[in-house]
């Protein structure tokens, strides 16, 4: 259990407590068994299990460990919470999924619409956007409301953005997939914010860590799924240069645009069919929501007093560079191993599947590594070392620059989860606003990807453009040095 316990406290409860500070444990939509599976306890930036530390934890923390069995009505002789927690684990898939088809999207509609890198990467910056302006209204939804409720609207919103593909491959006008991405992203917004915390609390409290990583696994699947195989069926391999189209005639030419659009139709349209699907059975099927009053009040907490700490300054710094680093390499993984190794659409498709499993992999063994190495240390080492990669990504040629961008992908595996634990190390009382600034700073995602497609454009050559991801990591570096130090919160 100890390797699960630290996988669970490193990223997973860290996703729990962005859930809590987003609104949902503040008033009476979580269970103090949730709460007790949600606890991070770091010491000397080292993780802990909570079962090997329950003597070492703060009083608060202690009070959740120890009355978390005592008051949760699932444990109570029903066990009618199988089929909910199989059903909100397909949303972990779900999300996945779409997520890992957006860097299939940004190469097939750059190609359909004539984009520049610029103009391309905006389908980063749509989804991102969402994320930023969503998050703190779907955690007020689902304090009010219930999780339930929360995640039928976020299904109903990535199932009509899925569908609404449909009519924007018609239009061919590229602003409607925008808007399509955006009503996506939102929907998403809702389900992992209800998803992370609400698989905790169905079932005991004692296999909620496995439960947890369970359903997470479901994500790093799709990550592999969602590239390999509708990769191809999106991507279709014609790349006509700008003297071929130029000898084509109107009529030709609105031809091939619209037979490219054309092809994101059917998979959008059957993924949204299948998520309103899901909806439809998650509103008739019981889905407790287990309550109690906040018992962790956060009074005296404030921003100006979250932000005296240097750990989080830092930590918000190096979090909007890490989002923004993880999503200019993915993004355009595709257009770096089409240009610089010479591959075909489809092959280089599988290849970003093998970079999502890779990330994946690199998740676990980073996890188990911090058995031996702290946090701190092991983000030291991995920082430096995409630094160097990304210098090789810039310089490098042939298929060596495709092994290189997997290659950053392992080492990028534990960041998110090390860089949200350091900063909102020590805050206390306002452990909550820390962490909701930590999450809001993910909006790197919607503004570095730009840049990187500006740099690109400006020069001719992708590769440049990847200086980006190595101010990043340069940054996430400097975080790595001097983020762990302690100042009052």
């Amino acid at each position: 259990m100890k390797f699960l316990d630290l996988i669970y406290l490193q990223e997973k409860t860290a996703m729990v407590t962005v859930c809590k500070i987003l609104g949902i444990s503040s008033s009476s939509q979580i269970t103090t068994s949730q709460r007790a599976f949600s606890i991070q306890t770091f010491q000397g930036n080292k993780a802990v299990s909570n079962k090997e530390s329950i003597n070492e934890v703060s009083s608060n923390e202690k009070y959740f460990l120890n009355d978390a069995k005592n008051d949760n009505p699932l444990l109570k002789g029903n066990k009618n919470w199988l089929l909910p927690f199989a059903l909100v684990t397909s949303l972990f898939f779900f999300w996945g999924f779409v997520h890992n088809l957006d860097p299939i999207l940004i190469p097939h509609l750059r190609k359909a619409f004539s984009l520049t890198d610029l103009q391309s990467s905006l389908v980063d910056s749509a989804v991102f956007i969402a994320y930023f302006a969503m998050a703190l209204p779907a955690g007020y939804v689902m304090r009010k409301y219930g999780y339930k409720f929360g995640i039928l609207i976020g299904l109903v919103l990535f199932g009509i953005g899925s569908i609404l593909f449909v009519p924007a491959a018609n239009s061919l006008q590229y602003i409607y997939f925008l808007g399509a991405l955006f009503i996506i992203a939102c929907g998403l917004t809702f389900l992992e914010t209800a998803a992370n915390p609400y698989v905790t609390i169905l079932g005991p409290p004692e296999t909620a860590i496995k439960r947890l990583n369970f359903s997470q696994s479901f994500n790093g699947l799709a990550a592999f799924i969602a590239p390999a195989v509708v990769g191809p069926m999106i991507l279709s391999n014609k790349n006509l240069t700008e003297k071929e189209t130029s000898r084509m005639s109107s009529t030709e030419l609105q031809t091939y645009l619209a037979s490219e659009a054309a092809s994101v139709k059917m998979p959008y349209l059957v993924l949204g069919l299948i998520i309103l699907a899901v909806a439809v059975v998650i509103y008739f099927t019981h889905m407790p929501d287990v309550k109690d009053e906040d018992k962790d009040g956060v009074d005296g907490a404030t921003f100006a007093g979250a932000l005296k700490s240097m750990r989080l300054r830092w930590g918000i710094l190096a979090q909007f560079f890490y989002v923004g680093a993880q999503v200019c390499v993915g993004s355009f993984f595709i257009k770096m191993a089409t240009t610089t190794a010479g591959l075909e659409e489809d092959a280089a498709a599988k290849y970003l599947g093998i970079y999502g499993l890779v990330f994946m992999l690199g998740r676990f063994f980073g996890t188990f590594m911090m058995q031996y190495v702290q946090p701190r240390k092991l983000l030291i080492i991995y920082t430096a070392i995409n630094i160097l990669l990304s210098i090789l990504a810039i310089t490098g040629t042939g298929i060596i620059v495709v092994y290189t961008l997997i290659a950053i992908a392992f080492f990028m595996s534990i960041m998110f989860p090390t860089i949200f634990s350091m900063g909102i190390d020590g805050l206390g009382h306002n452990t909550k606003i820390g962490s909701s600034l930590i999450v809001m700073s993910i909006v790197g995602g919607a503004l570095l990807p730009p840049v990187l497609g500006l740099i690109s454009d400006a020069t001719g050559n992708i590769q440049n453009g990847y200086v980006v991801p190595l101010i990043c990591f340069s940054v996430i570096l400097l975080f790595a040095f001097n983020g762990h130090k302690t100042n009052k919160a």
